[in-house]
């Protein structure tokens, strides 16, 4: 089994839907990240220099998130899959998107993608 960093229940508020107000107000979405990486160099040294630091990669997520304007949350996790991967340190990322409250009778609706390295290179291609 893979080193993973896992980053849960990471509350945000964008612009994402279809619906004329989603167009306009923002609402929660719920973001689940599981990051692999080879987490032995920086067990071993104990410095953050030999870390994927979890809270750049969380920053970096939330003012992407929060600037963002999709209309599908697919769309956004795929932008978000590839933010993550831009550490070259990150192999593989699972991104889970929900959006609570998006169905009747649903407490969230949300889609979960799983992207490599390989795949960063693919979307980057016109």
């Amino acid at each position: 089994m893979p080193d993973t960093i896992e980053i849960r229940d990471l509350l945000l508020r964008a612009i994402v839907g279809i619906n004329p107000d989603e167009r306009v107000n923002r609402q929660d979405v719920l973001l689940n990240l599981l990051l692999e990486t080879d987490l032995r160099p920086a067990a071993r040294s104990d410095g953050i220099s030999d870390a994927v630091n979890y809270r750049t990669i969380a920053k970096e997520v939330i003012e992407f998130v929060e600037q963002s304007r999709f209309n599908l949350v697919e769309a956004l996790a795929e932008a978000v899959a590839a933010l993550c991967l831009r550490d070259e340190r990150v192999s593989r990322v699972r991104i889970n998107v929900q959006k609570p409250g998006a169905l009747r009778f649903a407490s969230s609706v949300g889609v979960t993608i799983e992207r490599t390295r390989a795949d960063l290179a693919a979307m980057r291609r016109p």
